[in-house]
């Protein structure tokens, strides 16, 4: 394969994470955390892009893949999670935040006031689908379109945007937002969590890996090399926006307060640039949430078509066009309301299969250790979401705020490595254990 074919590649896979979260939350951060922006911003990167490009790696080792990787745990809930992230970052969650972030950025900001916001919205978002829908029904030339057309304006605007922002804004950093005062590290990791790219790389992997084929690459171990190739071009551009970003965010706190970084960015745009710092603003987030969309809508599809053959891969991409158009005329707020509490459910739950995926031929492929470690993972994983949503957990509230971490979101850890021991000791004193075939290279 040749070195351009890499950098194309590398560039697709970067257009297909940077959407609309990976703008709105590192401004955010950075006004938030302050003086501790630079703790915060290392625990952000972990999960925003460590994570994500660990989770491409480990699909790359594994044959069939990230339904493979959660079949080691058990048939049904390889299914149900597969089924739940693909739904999640897919129509029900991922494609309409973009569509409608790409609305409030991109087009609602130059609309006379007189104007129906609902039926702009529906407009919009009529025209948006449809360009997804057409790009979407051929994946062999979505690198085309994303990697050589798009993605290099979408750098080109964020340079400008950032440069500008660098050289213009030198207010200091302010005290860091409560919740940033003492733990800024974890506060940042779990942040991450709002960009939803871990579970988009349960996704992306199938689109990635096709890609590499299509060059000739059939080999796993080529195929593995090249994939992590293109994470780490992908990696380093999604590294260097989010901290300029972040930075950004935290010189403009000085001049006040914000709602979130929508607010933020709109307001430093104007305040560098004036109405073009708007329509440079509306550009970025336009490119950045359809390239997402576009890559979201081939993934899902692909993996739906899978599932359901006799509908066809075209028809599922009609499908799912279809209904993040319907959802993404909801409005944002009830979008983001429903997601968060998801995220804070299925990360832990992917970070724990993909932590065992890389140890998993150090405890001899043993189903007993994926098993406990994500039923215990999963318990307090599903006691954070209810959490968030608003639930009244009773008893079960105090039990999770005794454990260790939970006051930084993260009391699934704990019982993580409780579930992994006790499978290994289970693996151990188990006489009936029949050692499992070779799977994949990992084995």
């Amino acid at each position: 394969m040749k070195k351009f074919d890499t950098l194309f590649i590398g560039l697709m896979l970067f257009s297909m994470f940077f959407g609309a979260g990976n703008l709105i939350f590192p401004p955010h951060l950075g006004a938030q955390s302050g003086t501790s922006y630079w703790l915060a911003m290392a625990g952000f990167i972990v999960t925003s892009v460590g994570l994500p490009f660990a989770v491409l790696l480990a699909v790359s080792l594994v044959k069939d893949g990230a339904p493979a990787i959660a079949n080691r745990v058990h048939p049904v809930f390889s299914a149900v999670f597969m089924f739940g992230v693909y739904l999640s970052i897919g129509p029900f969650l991922g494609i309409p935040r973009n569509a409608n972030v790409a609305y409030e950025m991109g087009v609602k900001p130059f609309l006379p006031e007189a104007w129906n916001p609902s039926l702009m919205l529906f407009l919009y978002t009529f025209v948006f689908f449809a360009l997804v829908y057409i790009i979407s029904l051929d994946p062999s030339k979505m690198e085309k379109y994303l990697s050589r057309w798009i993605t290099p304006v979408l750098l080109v605007a964020m340079v400008v945007l950032c440069a500008i922002g660098f050289a213009k804004l030198d207010a200091p950093l302010q005290t860091p937002a409560e919740g940033y005062q003492s733990g800024a590290l974890f506060k940042g990791f779990i942040e991450g969590y709002n960009t939803m790219d871990a579970l988009a790389a349960l996704a992306y992997g199938i689109v990635i890996l096709t890609s590499i084929r299509q060059k000739g690459i059939s080999d796993r171990k080529a195929l593995t090399k090249y994939t992590w190739k293109a994470a780490i071009i992908a990696g380093f551009l999604l590294s260097l926006v989010y901290i300029s970003l972040g930075v950004i965010g935290g010189r403009m706190a000085a001049n006040g307060s914000f709602a979130d970084g929508t607010d933020i960015l709109s307001a430093a745009s104007i305040q560098l640039l004036g109405q073009n710092g708007t329509i440079l603003l509306g550009l970025i987030f336009t490119l950045a949430c359809f390239t997402t969309v576009v890559g979201l809508t081939t993934s899902c599809s692909q993996y739906f078509a899978k599932l359901f053959p006799k509908a066809g891969y075209k028809t599922q991409v009609f499908v799912l066009t279809l209904v993040g158009f319907t959802l993404a005329n909801m409005g944002l707020a009830q979008i983001l309301k429903v997601s968060v509490p998801f995220l804070v459910t299925a990360y832990p739950l992917t970070i724990v299969l993909i932590a065992l995926t890389f140890f998993h031929r150090y405890f001899k492929h043993a189903k007993k250790v994926y098993g406990c470690t994500v039923l215990c993972t999963g318990v307090f994983a599903v006691l954070g979401g209810l959490h968030t949503a608003g639930v009244h957990l009773g008893p079960l509230q105090t039990v999770r705020e005794h454990l260790p971490l939970s006051a930084y979101g993260l009391e699934w850890a704990v019982p993580a490595l409780a579930g992994a021991a006790l499978g290994l000791l289970w693996s151990q004193f188990d006489k009936k254990l029949v050692p499992e075939q070779k799977l994949d290279a990992t084995s």
